[in-house]
């Protein structure tokens, strides 16, 4: 069985015991997580697709732990003017284990 499921404006295809990355959820290691957003579910080759969401289906996760990803610089120049500006950005993330998909 697998879902996709739409997760703080992204969407994710993933299935029981999968880990992932996601943006920042609140919570603490071990809370429990429901996304209700589910867009489709596949299960022994039946497809059902939902019309935005699928009625009744929910997506449970674990949070795992809580990181920042690599950083990302921007630098910003105009050449001949001496304007120079360097500013780095670390996204936040949580990781989460996928326990069960249903309803």
């Amino acid at each position: 069985m697998y879902a996709v499921v739409e997760i703080s404006g992204k969407q994710y295809k993933v299935a029981p015991k999968d880990t992932i990355d996601v943006p920042s959820q609140t919570g603490k290691a071990g809370d429990l997580l429901n996304f209700d957003r589910v867009l489709l579910v596949g299960d022994d080759g039946k497809l059902t697709v939902g019309n935005p969401m699928v009625k009744g289906m929910k997506v449970q996760a674990k949070i795992l732990n809580h990181g920042k990803d690599d950083k990302v610089i921007v630098f910003k120049k105009k050449k001949r003017k001496g304007y120079r500006v360097k500013k780095g950005h670390r996204q936040g993330f949580t990781h989460v284990e996928i326990t069960s998909i249903g309803l």
